[in-house]
């Protein structure tokens, strides 16, 4: 190695390192944990950009993340693993806590967006009533052969042969009469 180059510890060097500076914050030391957040804070927004995918969340949660370190360093154990390992274990239940709320306030917002419309029975009867009472009127415009062929062919089911069967009339008299009466009816409802 040259003697200008900067000596690279090893990873196992870096988390030795990295331990004793949070032993360090843990005692209370400032100038430690400014140097394990120069070390971790890339890391973590990093790491933390890939589940949550918004930058802005991404500081935010990585902000989170370093002050629960600086706060909660006395808890770190380096018997259960190194101190990187417990660090991104916080970034990691912080971004999926924050995916998680983003995921359940989208829900909320959805749920209180579809506000369900009553269905006004009432509404929907008296306008039934005034369409028939309508529809009644234009079938008393039409002439009398005309009402009584419309009448069994729209309201008594019959086909336009048993009509004209009924009433004794050719098939073909049966289909004038209900067109024309039809026409008559769809100029008088306005119904284009």
């Amino acid at each position: 190695m040259r003697a200008s180059e900067p000596e690279v510890p090893s990873p196992e060097g870096r988390d030795q390192h990295l331990d004793g500076l949070l032993a360090r914050v843990a005692r209370g030391d400032q100038a430690a944990f400014e140097a394990v957040y120069d070390i971790l804070a890339g890391l973590v927004y990093g790491f933390i950009l890939r589940v949550v995918r918004d930058p802005a969340q991404s500081e935010e949660v990585s902000q989170e993340v370093l002050l629960e370190v600086w706060r909660t360093a006395a808890r770190f154990d380096p018997v259960k693993g190194s101190a990187a390992t417990w660090a991104m274990t916080i970034a990691h239940r912080r971004a999926v806590d924050r995916v998680r709320s983003a995921a359940a306030a989208a829900a909320r917002e959805q749920r209180t967006a579809e506000v369900p419309v009553p269905h006004d029975v009432v509404a929907d009867v008296v306008e039934a009533s005034l369409d028939a009472e309508r529809v009644r009127r234009c079938l008393d415009r039409l002439t009398e052969p005309q009402r009584e062929s419309i009448t069994l062919a729209y309201y008594g089911g019959y086909s336009y042969r048993q009509v004209g069967e009924r009433l004794g009339i050719a098939l073909s008299t049966i289909k004038t009469r209900i067109r024309d009466g039809l026409i008559r009816m769809r100029d008088c409802l306005g119904v284009s």
